[in-house]
């Protein structure tokens, strides 16, 4: 008899797909062999894992089809098995997986669009915090609000592809007019935002995507708008700044900033 812990062990090893035939002699059989209900044990784990998936990444599906994104997600399932208890957390590897999956070449778009599908998913199961109001800088001088460094919010992400991802994410949702995005509308750059109920994001111009990124890796304001007038002489950051502002995509300052 194994011990509680090298059963689960055992049992674990199963579903990852290793055969341990010790199993059987654990497991009851009538009309169907313990080997037969252990295997079906195996695959219905997988199929949850695949139908997880589905609801995670719902714009890969949309664009690929159910069949197709099964197999694609019955093939990551067996390379990638969740390492934490909430399924909510599994899926960070698929969108490398969908960029490398041979299958889909003919769509080099999918694996950004999977990208934003996480990052979607990332956002809406961040925790809500406070964000930045305009009210809350009030007080500063011109010099110290170009000197000041800002966070975003808790769940933001920066997406940026050399597809138009936003366009063809938008053509995958349910009730979209039917018609087609043409690829050379590209590249395009997405901020993935925390919504009170939902999670959603805006697309930026390459100006205003150099403005957030040097913003994300700690730049001040002033240095971001230099990092984005390298891009776009004509970059007007008041506008920018009042844009992110009323998206909400800063997080509140902390005390004593």
């Amino acid at each position: 008899m194994l011990a509680l812990r090298d059963l689960q062990a055992a049992f674990a090893a199963h579903v990852e797909g290793e055969e341990r035939p010790a199993l059987a002699d654990l497991v009851v059989g009538d009309a169907i062999a313990a080997s037969a209900r252990l295997r079906i044990h195996r695959h219905h784990v997988r199929q949850s894992l695949a139908g997880a998936l589905a609801a995670t990444f719902p714009a890969v599906q949309a664009i690929v089809g159910e069949a197709f994104f099964a197999t694609m997600a019955m093939g990551f399932v067996q390379e990638d098995l969740p390492g934490q208890p909430v399924l909510a957390e599994y899926g960070a590897g698929f969108p490398a997986y969908v960029a490398g999956y041979g299958p889909a070449a003919t769509m080099p778009y999918l694996g950004d669009v999977a990208r934003l599908d996480w990052s979607l998913n990332f956002s809406y199961h961040s925790p809500l915090a406070p964000r930045l109001a305009a009210p809350e800088l009030a007080g500063l001088t011109a010099e110290r609000l170009f000197e000041l460094k800002l966070e975003l919010a808790a769940g933001s992400t920066l997406v940026r592809s050399p597809w138009p991802i936003d366009r063809i994410w938008h053509a995958a949702q349910p009730g979209a007019l039917a018609g087609t995005v043409s690829l050379e509308e590209g590249p395009a750059s997405v901020l993935v935002l925390r919504q009170p109920d939902d999670s959603a994001f805006a697309s930026l111009d390459p100006a205003e995507t150099a403005f957030v990124a040097a913003l994300a890796e700690g730049a001040s304001l002033g240095e971001a708008a230099e990092a984005a007038f390298a891009v776009e002489p004509a970059f007007d950051p008041s506008s920018t700044f009042a844009r992110l502002l009323s998206l909400e995509a800063f997080a509140a300052l902390r005390h004593g900033v």
